[in-house]
């Protein structure tokens, strides 16, 4: 174990999480168990809602809220005003990509692991306004040929470059700094979705040179549904980048014809804010962060590899993970069986888990021929005795 894993008290982070006497919790790709202080923070604020009013109470956590711009910021190595709340990942990337002034012709570059929502996004995009989805061949190894997207980048001038850190379909690990290094040098706007990687690894938005990076705080960040946020460089707030559907919050009603757009993030945001799910969000980020990113990022490697291991060990189960770097996402099917029937027994031994069909990942899915699969994700508050437990049971099915 590295010396950061070995300052993680992982009894007192399950002693933290209530949900461990419950479940093993391998569904951290889905939703991750929330930590008392993220429960605590939201019902202390709907609490004060119900005593005092919902304006009054948001007016009365003024310095809680800005504390998530500031969590936030310093999560990612940013600053608070590139910060924007969002109601989920997809609605900030949705938000981002509605503010890029697309035409016909226009080319969005991305990969074969791209997230189904985002690949969805640029198929509208194309049905609308006529642009072009290229997307970058993998590498033999697994993951994206950075060097052939580079050729791509050089060639066809893309408006946008896109990249998944982590695919919602696999462990698969993009190297999202190394695009991003290419992407600098041709001066060309890249949004980066680290739905699946933030609380699982440390990011820093300066090392992967994004413009754009969307999030969740329900996964891997232990926060809760309907929670996200949006990172907007400051070189897309200079740009004049604004989202197509502007509101009071992001803009000021200048004159009868006029608007302008605020100078930071909040012109990406909405007036009505959840303001429970955002101080839970806030509370996410600040306990994540004081467990420390780098001991979290290898212990949850590390359970993931067991497991990997574990499973792949197993007479009948096919391990679908490919690439050079590998998250604790692990996906995997077993010979003879239908989906469903695999997840309703692992459900009855109190496991959860989740099932990932071709529909999610049509490209990398159709590579590995491969209709469905089940994916398991544990994090750093799970403990090696629940891994080799799940494997045991996986094993007898």
């Amino acid at each position: 174990m590295v010396a950061d894993e070995l300052l993680l008290n992982v009894g007192t982070l399950r002693a933290d999480t209530p949900g461990c006497a419950e479940v093993i919790h391998f569904n951290n790709a889905g939703c991750g168990l929330m930590p008392t202080p993220v429960l605590t923070a939201m019902l202390k604020h709907l609490n004060l809602e119900a005593r005092i009013g919902g304006y009054e109470a948001s007016a009365a956590q003024v310095d809680a809220v800005h504390d998530f711009y500031q969590q936030t910021a310093a999560l990612l190595n940013a600053k608070a005003e590139n910060i924007a709340f969002a109601s989920s990942a997809t609605h900030a990337y949705s938000t981002a990509l509605s503010a890029i002034p697309f035409a016909p012709d226009d080319v969005i570059l991305t990969t074969r692991n791209d997230f189904i929502s985002n690949q969805i996004a640029f198929l509208s995009l194309r049905k609308r306004f006529g642009v072009r989805v290229v997307h970058a061949p993998d590498a033999p190894e697994g993951g994206v040929d950075v060097p052939a997207m580079a050729v791509l980048m050089r060639e066809l001038r893309p408006r946008l470059v896109a990249a998944t850190h982590i695919p919602t379909n696999s462990g698969l690990v993009q190297p999202v700094a190394e695009i991003g290094r290419h992407c600098r040098e041709l001066d060309l706007l890249y949004l980066v979705d680290a739905c699946q990687s933030v609380g699982q690894f440390p990011i820093d938005v300066e090392e992967i040179g994004c413009d754009l990076l969307t999030s969740t705080c329900r996964k891997f960040l232990r926060g809760p549904r309907g929670s996200g946020f949006l990172f907007v460089a400051d070189r897309v707030l200079a740009g004049g980048y604004e989202p197509l559907f502007i509101d009071m919050y992001g803009a000021r009603w200048i004159s009868p014809g006029e608007y302008a757009p605020v100078a930071t993030a909040a012109r990406f945001e909405d007036w009505e804010f959840p303001y429970a799910a955002l101080l839970g969000c806030a509370a996410a980020v600040r306990y994540a962060r004081d467990v420390g990113l780098a001991g979290i990022s290898h212990r949850a490697t590390r359970l993931g590899q067991r497991l990997r291991d574990g499973l792949a060990a197993i007479p009948g189960v096919r391990v679908y993970d490919r690439g050079p770097e590998l998250a604790a996402t692990v996906t995997f099917s077993l010979d003879g069986w239908k989906p469903q029937p695999v997840k309703a027994a692992l459900d009855r031994r109190s496991v959860n888990s989740a099932l990932s069909f071709r529909e999610f990942a049509q490209f990398d899915f159709g590579d590995k021929e491969v209709d469905w699969c089940l994916r398991l994700s544990p994090h750093y508050y799970n403990t090696e005795s629940e891994v080799d437990r799940v494997v045991a049971a996986v094993g007898e099915l």
